[in-house]
């Protein structure tokens, strides 16, 4: 029996309407994120700046969407285990992770044994902040300033420490040397807890590290602070001069950026909203100043900034880690 074309239309029109209405749930979650709990995993132990901004935003966050956000610690590997839990995670945006940008800069380079790459497996929802790091020594070096640690380090060896081969302190300290013409050498560490305490005891000179990490032992007189790694100095310690004043190098800013992300294929609308909680919460009055109590500088950029300045870093850090020729197994 052939149809008419009147009913054909009427049967299209009916099948089409029920398709609309059989993705409306999916479609109506995804427009609702966070509908349920939040996993919010941090690649590093409680207190540095990548915990500081993970516990803030997922307070904000929290509060803003009644949903409960756990945040989790999984230090290891450069931040690495953190965001590789996340990049196998199922792709629904409920398992984040808060990285530095090094995860996505320099791991990809130098861990030959990664199951995951987080430039292709994770998307970047925004950038929360940045931070940057303090160079300090034990007062048992001597040194004072930059420039006299610039001149020592050609004439003797000068050791420096970081929490491991690829972490923000490593390369702000190799960027250092680079403008400097330092000759500083790197001992690694696991972690920035025993790489602060090598630097306490006198294991090693000096180290990169992040500010809230070692401003107290330099209130103490325990460790001398000689610069801090951005542009400008940091609010916490206006008398320590930033690097660009300290090498006297105009626009330098060896800062880091915090990244939140999921996994790859998590639905664009999810993302969207995501995006949208990342820029209302880091624009808050509140969490900024929160933030900033810690030298942490809260941002909240789009997707599509993220993505933009994540290039622009991909291009600055890969010169230099592949002629150090990092490679950590």
């Amino acid at each position: 029996m052939s149809l008419s074309t009147p009913l054909r239309r009427l049967l299209a029109a009916t099948f089409i309407a029920g398709g609309a209405w059989a993705a409306t749930p999916a479609l109506a979650q995804d427009a609702a994120w966070p509908s349920k709990p939040v996993r919010l995993l941090v690649g590093s132990p409680p207190g540095g700046p990548s915990d500081i901004t993970a516990r803030t935003f997922a307070e904000a966050l929290q509060h803003q969407s009644g949903q409960t956000v756990i945040v989790e610690n999984r230090p290891g590997a450069g931040n690495g285990l953190a965001a590789g839990t996340a990049a196998k995670a199922t792709p629904d945006g409920y398992t984040l992770v808060l990285s530095p940008d090094t995860v996505v800069t320099v791991n990809p380079l130098i861990y030959r044994n990664q199951n995951y790459d987080a430039r292709t497996d994770l998307v970047t929802a925004s950038i929360l902040a940045s931070f940057s790091q303090m160079l300090v020594c034990n007062p048992a070096t001597g040194v004072k300033s930059v420039a006299e640690l610039v001149a020592r380090s050609k004439t003797e060896r000068i050791t420096y420490s970081s929490g491991g081969a690829g972490v923000p302190g490593h390369l702000a300290a190799e960027m250092f040397d680079q403008v400097s013409g330092a000759k500083m050498e790197h001992v690694p560490y696991r972690g920035p807890s025993p790489a602060t305490l090598a630097v306490l005891s006198g294991e090693v000179n000096c180290g990169f590290l992040a500010t809230p990490t070692v401003l107290p032992h330099v209130k103490s007189g325990k460790l001398v602070a000689l610069t801090v790694s951005s542009g400008t100095p940091s609010p916490l310690a206006p008398d320590v001069p930033s690097l660009a004043a300290a090498l006297k190098q105009p626009g330098l800013d060896v800062s880091f950026r915090l990244l939140l992300q999921t996994a790859r294929g998590t639905p664009a609308p999810v993302i969207a909203r995501m995006e949208a909680a990342a820029m209302r919460i880091m624009a808050d009055p509140e969490v900024k100043a929160k933030l900033q109590g810690y030298d942490v500088v809260a941002v909240g950029s789009s997707t599509a900034q993220a993505q933009q300045t994540m290039q622009a870093e991909i291009t600055r850090w890969e010169p230099l880690v592949k002629r150090l020729g990092l490679k950590v197994d």
